[in-house]
């Protein structure tokens, strides 16, 4: 599969969905199946069972996958495409609206 053009640690916007103009930042990436989490984003109700873990169990909030098409990233608080450009003999990635590098 292709590089995916969203880490982790970025800060995204969601521009498609339930959750739709939230932004959030990057929990992780699942580049198998193409989805990440997204602070405070797509938040599923889960049931668990007592562990050593989490003695009490019960019912609880967390982060659901998100597809990545589904968001984009934000640079300087504005949503931009995400392209790569060669940087010397480095593959660096960069901001579409502004042309400057990400990172």
């Amino acid at each position: 599969m292709a590089s995916l053009k969203i880490k982790k640690g970025d800060m995204v916007k969601v521009i498609a969905g339930k959750d739709k103009d939230k932004e959030g930042k990057v929990i992780a990436v699942n580049h198998k199946k193409g989805t990440l989490l997204v602070e405070g984003v797509n938040m599923i109700t889960k049931h668990e069972k007592p562990s050593m873990a989490n003695q009490q169990g019960g019912i609880v909030h967390r982060e659901g996958p998100i597809d990545i098409s589904n968001v984009m990233y934000l640079h300087k608080g504005k949503p931009t495409r995400v392209g790569f450009k060669m940087d010397g003999d480095k593959k660096v990635r960069i901001a579409k609206a502004t042309g400057d590098v990400i990172d």
